[in-house]
C-alpha cells in the first residue's frame, strides 16, 4: 500500500491504491517529476518555449 496519494488513469479518481478501487486501471503520482539540473531534454524545452515566445510577439 503507498503512503501518498495516487491518481487513476482511465477514472481519474484520487487513491492510496496501486489499482483503482473503481475501475482497476493502473495509479500513477499526480505530480511531475522532480527538478533536476542534469535534465537531458531542458534544452529542448526551452527552444520550444522560445519559438512560442517569439510567435507571440512576446520576445
Amino acid at each position: 500500500m503507498a503512503k501518498h496519494i495516487l491518481k487513476c488513469t482511465g477514472c481519474g479518481h484520487y487513491s492510496l491504491k496501486s489499482i483503482c478501487p473503481s475501475c482497476q486501471s493502473q495509479t500513477i503520482p499526480p505530480k511531475p517529476a522532480k527538478y533536476s539540473p542534469e535534465d537531458p531534454y531542458g534544452h529542448y524545452r526551452r527552444q520550444v518555449k522560445r519559438s512560442e515566445l517569439i510567435a507571440r510577439g512576446l520576445l
